[in-house]
């Protein structure tokens, strides 16, 4: 089931997506439950915006793909490097993302994102799927110059817009650890690779956020992304495609 997030007038609503139609639910459905109101709109006279702001924290993870570490000179972790990125770091799918006027060096990294469906804490591995609401298409965008520069990459990972979600959240994906993830940059394909790549499962990465903090429904754990990062900037466009869930589409301008 696909869950979006949507605008046709003027307050967001959710609904479930299915034949190019979006189908109307009353409420949260992180709260309420999935619960269509009978109304519909065709997917083309709607403006999707990102499928959930996350009540309190993006989670993410780096260095999880052994060939993005080596791509950018860093040895493979011994464990998965996490940090933070604010919700005022997430903007949906087709929205225009402002590149910082502190760095002159952003790059795009294509992730299978996490929706967390209940609070939870210390979940062990095997029990994850159990709390898990929901996949999405993410894009981790970084400033490369002021990673290199600060001493933690607060500013780096967390500036306004550099956590792009969508197009919608999939409630069901047959195996995370198998899925393809397809980065095009101005329609050219940078990043081909898959989540049979990660170094420690998908599981294996929403445990480890559950170990270090309490998550709650609609948080966003980022799983990594895999080599062929690079750079984008104003004017261009980056498709993320994500086997199983959809293609997140972001444009850039200063």
């Amino acid at each position: 089931m696909r869950i979006a997030r949507f605008v046709v007038d003027s307050d967001p609503l959710y609904g479930v997506v299915e034949d190019r139609k979006v189908h109307v639910l009353a409420g949260d459905p992180f709260f309420q439950g999935i619960k269509p109101t009978g109304q519909s709109h065709d997917l083309d006279d709607v403006r999707l915006v990102a499928p959930i702001i996350p009540r309190s924290k993006v989670v993410a993870f780096g260095r999880t793909y052994r060939k993005h570490a080596e791509e950018l000179g860093n040895q493979v972790p011994a464990e998965p490097i996490m940090f933070l990125k604010p919700n005022t770091s997430v903007v949906g799918h087709n929205e225009p993302v402002t590149l910082p006027s502190f760095s002159d060096e952003i790059s795009f990294e294509g992730e299978l994102a996490v929706v967390i469906g209940r609070i939870c804490k210390d979940v062990p591995a095997e029990k994850v799927p159990e709390v898990v609401f929901g996949y999405t298409v993410a894009n981790d965008l970084t400033a490369r110059d002021a990673q290199r520069t600060d001493l933690q990459w607060g500013r780096a990972k967390g500036f306004d817009g550099s956590c792009p979600l969508g197009p919608w959240i999939e409630t069901e994906l047959d195996d995370p650890d198998n899925v393809g993830i397809i980065t095009r940059l101005n329609g050219q394909v940078r990043q081909d690779g898959g989540t049979n790549e990660l170094i420690w499962s998908v599981n294996e990465l929403v445990a480890r956020a559950s170990e270090a903090f309490t998550l709650l429904p609609g948080d966003v754990i980022l799983t990594g992304t895999p080599a062929g990062v690079g750079e984008v900037r104003e004017g261009e466009s980056i498709e993320i495609e994500i086997e199983g869930i959809g293609t997140l589409r972001s444009v850039f301008r200063r």
